[in-house]
């Protein structure tokens, strides 16, 4: 942590019990390949369901820079456990755009609704009568054996053209496929999500543009009024970045005691105290550098509708660059642990699996971001000339 964190409050100060909690069950996680009962639970009870559920559906309606101490905390001790509060966050922030009569059947048993998915196009509905019928296999959904709901896309025709729709299933409505398999962020629970011809009321659906556009009718809070493209990145940096923070904590009690021990005049194998100098301060520089980043994109977050394009698309670039930040130090902290590092038993291993399978996710791909920021910044995407 640096000194520019916010400090913990709300759902920042509980999720020390959830990092306290996650550091214990790590190990039983990574070989059960998903978080436990009890470690979930404790993501519910520390807010994290409800953080951006509407204040009209007993939610917090909260702020982006809370939720982001709150999931870097988490991440220090585990990153998977951090990547899955991030998500039920998250994901409970899109479902709040259902339209009201499905929002109430979301949430008619509480806010602490557990709400999984994703937002990729990869299911096929077809209209029939009030509603649609919805097909698809979709892989990668987080926490999906611990959800009561899940929020999926699928693609429907409009008679001249198709739309991609999300489409809210309660959890009796979609099998789980056991499908996770990465050497990274093991403990996510990834797992496949199946639909086979469910009927989906139109309570229960809306078009994709609205989560990409923000707003809404009427006064929204700002949590609903932002646009995906300026959120999405910190749903999946912030662990990275809890997980970096954690990777550096341990390696330098590791080299503390490198430092310590050593001395000009007992000469021997590995590298001069130099090096473990020069490690630290550029870790630390970068991953400090990273944590100011996505500060400032949580903060602009918080603006909601009065954000610009370019805000959202410099929001984009920081996420990306920020995980660039968070990869190269922690693959450098790696590299300069030794062959202790590197032993299964050793959590810096797991950090570092984790930092890299992380970091894969498609909306941290620097290229397209740098484009759509070059597109914004310059002009190009609405036609104006390019800034001299």
């Amino acid at each position: 942590m640096t000194d520019q964190s916010p400090p913990a409050s709300g759902v920042a100060r509980a999720a020390q019990d959830v990092a306290s909690l996650a550091a214990l069950r790590v190990d039983q996680a990574e070989d059960d390949r998903q978080l436990s009962a009890e470690v979930v639970r404790a993501i519910v009870t520390a807010g994290f369901a409800r953080h951006f559920v509407p204040a009209d559906h007993g939610g917090s309606a909260g702020t982006f820079t809370e939720l982001s101490a709150a999931v870097a905390a988490i991440g220090a001790r585990c990153a998977a456990t951090a990547w899955s509060a991030s998500l039920v966050a998250n994901l409970a922030r899109m479902a709040a755009y259902l339209p009201e009569e499905g929002r109430k059947e979301v949430w008619k048993d509480g806010p602490d609704t557990v709400i999984v998915g994703g937002v990729s196009p990869i299911g096929r509905a077809r209209a029939e009568g009030d509603g649609w019928r919805l097909s698809g296999k979709w892989p990668y959904i987080s926490v999906v054996d611990h959800s009561d709901w899940a929020l999926v896309c699928g693609v429907t025709s409009t008679g001249d053209g198709y739309e991609p729709r999300l489409f809210a299933l309660p959890r009796d409505a979609y099998a789980i496929e056991k499908t996770w398999s990465d050497i990274g962020m093991r403990a996510t629970g990834s797992n496949t999500l199946a639909a086979d011809d469910v009927f989906v009321p139109a309570r229960l659906s809306f078009p994709v543009r609205d989560l990409v556009e923000g707003g809404g009718p009427g006064p929204v809070p700002p949590c609903h009024a932002v646009p995906l493209q300026a959120v999405n990145g910190l749903s999946f940096c912030l662990p990275i970045l809890g997980a970096a923070e954690g990777a550096l904590e341990h390696w330098s009690a590791y080299a503390t005691k490198k430092i310590r021990a050593w001395s000009p005049s007992r000469p021997g194998p590995g590298p001069a105290r130099g090096f473990y100098e020069e490690v630290l301060a550029r870790c630390s520089g970068e991953i400090d550098a990273a944590r100011l980043l996505l500060e400032r994109a949580a903060r602009v977050a918080d603006t909601g509708a009065g954000i610009t394009s370019v805000e959202t698309a410099r929001n984009q670039r920081d996420c990306a660059l920020a995980a660039d930040l968070l990869v190269g130090a922690v693959n450098r902290l790696f590299r300069a642990s030794g062959t202790a590092g590197h032993s299964a038993d050793s959590p810096l291993q797991r950090m570092w699996r984790d930092v890299n399978s992380a970091a894969g996710h498609v909306v941290l791909q620097f290229g397209p971001c740098a484009t759509a920021y070059t597109d914004r910044a310059l002009g190009l995407a609405d036609g104006r000339p390019a800034h001299k």
